[in-house]
């Protein structure tokens, strides 16, 4: 799909950014010539440094201040280019927001995906939330969607984000621990704010594990307001839902991640674009008529709660593709700036009072964060639509202002820039009234009933890791007291909850507390109940040594790579391995640099010589014993059988060339060119179910 003018615009202005240095010559930043950069100006060769030296100096300075604040939070992210385009002009009834309504235009954008707590140089797959924020550069201006992997927040209102923030960052004594929630301070906070209650379950469930940034979903959080062109509203929560299906990582996979490739999130995004594997997510909508704002059992400006899909569905209304990665990490991943107030006409905000304070705060982060009022100059900022103030001067200032006025109204300039008559912002009209007071509103009272839905909407496995990760963070809190009003907490949302967490955290269990609650369950918020059929872009690790059946091993990858999955052949080192069958094969990688848990699947081929050395390599049996532990797809076929048994996988694999799936291992005897074509279609359909938890141990649900 062709870019549109849109996207040809910000193309070219980013273009104009952009710094080639190839073919140049060595240059100050006034652009004077350099013919000598390792030695500073000295009085003689072993002389003092002369001040002088204006090359060095300048030089050191640059350098000195290269680095700006990170991002209190979210500071650890990737980003990519891409483009949006609506499918149709269906909701102009309830907006006038352009890219929204207009299919025949694309927009381009930027997405930065993120982890929240851990600083810069944190890991990917900690247990966390992620940040989901979209920039769309519309020709009615930026509007930026900031939202996170999760629908809900752990606070009302913004007020208490510094508590939040101070709690679930390190402890000030001892700066420790790094981009994890199971410490002391985090679990205090949120056990005396039972507001909290339903964003922790959240938090605790494998949506804080994402298998990639492509695989998970994103959601606006806050009710934000539509405005059509008559000035009616209508309430809106956004949702992004990503075509390859919602899919998470496990514990125990995550925590080795961190440590064999803590950039695991980053470099799938940025692979999967280089490769041409375009991450792609549906934008959805959830619609609520102004005169229904009473009609549900909570309050739709409370930043806690969730529009459940039964009573309102999510409804399609665009596609978003991310087709190219940045030039530059700093200049656009780490300078881009989002904020939620951010909007154009055709969208507003209610008085979610989260969301009111969010709409200050965003704004003055990037004040000190990027140096000064002007980073809205930056390419990556800087909008396509034309841009006409008089605000004037101040750091980092980029533009050239000619002629006498900088204010309104005024004559010597001609009036300009003047007032627009058509396509302004207007906020949406509304009655404001009330006493001036420090108080919440009785509608969001209720703490438990949607952490209760949530619960109650989980499969036994996703449930399972609930209460192990609950087991894990609330083991790491030193103080029993902490840990107990945690436990009291969860008993007001399932007592078998509460009692499964105080079993592992060494408290007592509590008494029910009389109120069992609910039994309502919402099917879209488990994971397992999203359709699993796509293998694009899923990692399989091929185990393989000298006399490995290449040809059995080239037409698995041919299979495999025509729906678009991802096959590298792991051997004891990089190079060609000599094949027991068929033209020799090239290794991808020495297996003892890579791990099962970088990988969705691994394959034990045919070929005695190559199985009989795997069989004597300790990290190769385990490679498979492991994956098998994380209850991934796993095949072999021929001699390859050996392996999987080596392994421990199953004693049970007698039998002939036919095709056998047992627990998503799946054999045959045959191999070369009379291995079955069924083969590759039974492995593929094992693949696309990511998992196959109906082999979970202990083990795999810790």
């Amino acid at each position: 799909m062709a870019n549109s003018r849109t996207g040809d615009a910000k193309d070219e202005q980013l273009e104009r950014a952009r710094v080639d240095q190839d073919g140049t010559l060595l240059t100050t930043q006034q652009g004077v010539r350099v013919d000598h950069t390792d030695d500073s100006l000295t009085a003689g060769a072993r002389g003092p440094t002369l001040l002088e030296d204006f090359h060095a100096r300048e030089k050191i300075t640059h350098f000195d201040h290269e680095r700006i604040p990170e991002r209190v939070v979210h500071a650890r992210g990737a980003g990519a280019y891409g483009r949006f385009r609506p499918y149709d002009s269906s909701l102009a009834e309830h907006t006038t927001a352009e890219f929204l309504t207009n299919p025949d235009e694309e927009i381009p954008v930027f997405v930065r995906f993120s982890t929240v707590a851990g600083s810069r140089g944190s890991a990917d797959t900690v247990r966390d939330v992620r940040g989901f924020a979209t920039k769309f550069y519309t020709r009615q201006g930026n509007y930026d969607l900031v939202g996170n992997n999760m629908p809900v927040f752990f606070i009302q209102d913004g007020i208490k984000f510094p508590d939040f923030v101070h709690a679930v960052k390190p402890e000030p004594p001892n700066e420790i621990p790094q981009a994890q929630s199971a410490h002391d301070t985090f679990w205090d906070f949120v056990s005396l704010q039972p507001e909290s209650l339903h964003m922790v379950m959240w938090l605790m469930s494998d949506r804080a594990l994402p298998r990639s940034y492509r695989m998970m979903q994103g959601f606006g959080v806050h009710t934000f307001r539509l405005v059509n062109a008559d000035g009616r509203g209508t309430f809106v929560k956004f949702h992004w839902k990503p075509v390859l299906g919602t899919h998470s990582l496990v514990w125990d996979e995550t925590q080795k991640i961190a440590g064999k490739d803590p950039d695991f999130n980053r470099r799938d995004l940025w692979d999967s674009i280089e490769a041409g594997q375009y991450p792609e997510y549906e934008l959805g909508v959830q619609l609520v008529d102004e005169a229904d704002e009473f009609a549900f059992d909570f309050d739709l400006l409370d930043p806690t709660k969730i529009i459940p899909e039964e009573r309102v569905p999510v409804r399609p209304v665009g596609r978003m593709v991310l087709d190219r990665n940045p030039d530059n990490f700093f200049a656009e991943t780490e300078q881009i700036a989002f904020h939620t107030a951010n909007v154009v006409p055709g969208i507003d905000f209610t008085n979610d009072p989260l969301l009111q304070t969010r709409n200050f705060s965003y704004l003055d982060t990037q004040l000190i964060r990027l140096g000064g009022p002007n980073f809205a100059q930056l390419p990556v900022n800087r909008p396509i639509a034309p841009v006409h103030t008089n605000q004037r001067d101040g750091y980092g200032q980029q533009d050239i202002h000619r002629g006498q006025s900088s204010y309104f109204k005024n004559s010597v300039g001609g009036g300009c820039p003047a007032l627009a008559e058509s396509g302004a912002f207007r906020h949406y009209t509304e009655r404001v009234d009330g006493q001036k007071i420090r108080e919440r509103s009785a509608s969001f009272t209720d703490h438990y009933s949607q952490a209760r839905l949530f619960w109650n909407s989980m499969s036994d496995v996703e449930a399972e890791h609930i209460v192990a990760a609950y087991r894990f963070e609330l083991g790491k809190v030193v103080d029993k007291e902490i840990r107990a009003r945690t436990v009291t907490q969860l008993n007001h949302v399932d007592h078998d909850l509460a009692r499964r967490a105080a079993e592992g955290v060494g408290v007592t269990a509590p008494a029910p507390d009389g109120e069992q609650g609910h039994q309502r369950s919402s099917p879209a918020l488990s994971q397992l109940n999203a359709p699993m059929h796509k293998i694009e872009t899923r990692k399989i690790a091929v185990l393989a040594a000298d006399g490995v059946d290449a040809t059995g091993v080239r037409r698995l990858i041919d299979a495999l790579r025509d729906q678009g999955a991802i096959v590298e052949v792991l051997a004891p080192t990089e190079g060609e391995l000599s094949a027991g069958h068929g033209e020799p094969i090239t290794a991808d990688r020495a297996i003892n640099t890579m791990a099962s848990v970088l990988y969705d699947a691994v394959v034990a081929p045919c070929g005695p010589d190559s199985v009989a050395t795997l069989a004597t390599d300790g990290y190769a049996v385990h490679f498979l014993a492991e994956a098998y532990k994380h209850a991934k797809p796993v095949a072999g076929f021929g001699s390859g059988l050996e392996l999987l048994r080596k392994a421990g996988i199953t004693d049970n694999l007698a039998g002939g060339p036919e095709v056998r799936t047992d627990n998503g291992v799946v054999t045959s005897t045959a191999a070369e060119n009379s291995l079955p074509e069924d083969f590759f279609a039974a492995f593929a359909g094992q693949l696309a179910q990511h998992r196959i938890w109906s082999r979970r141990t202990e083990s795999v649900a810790a």
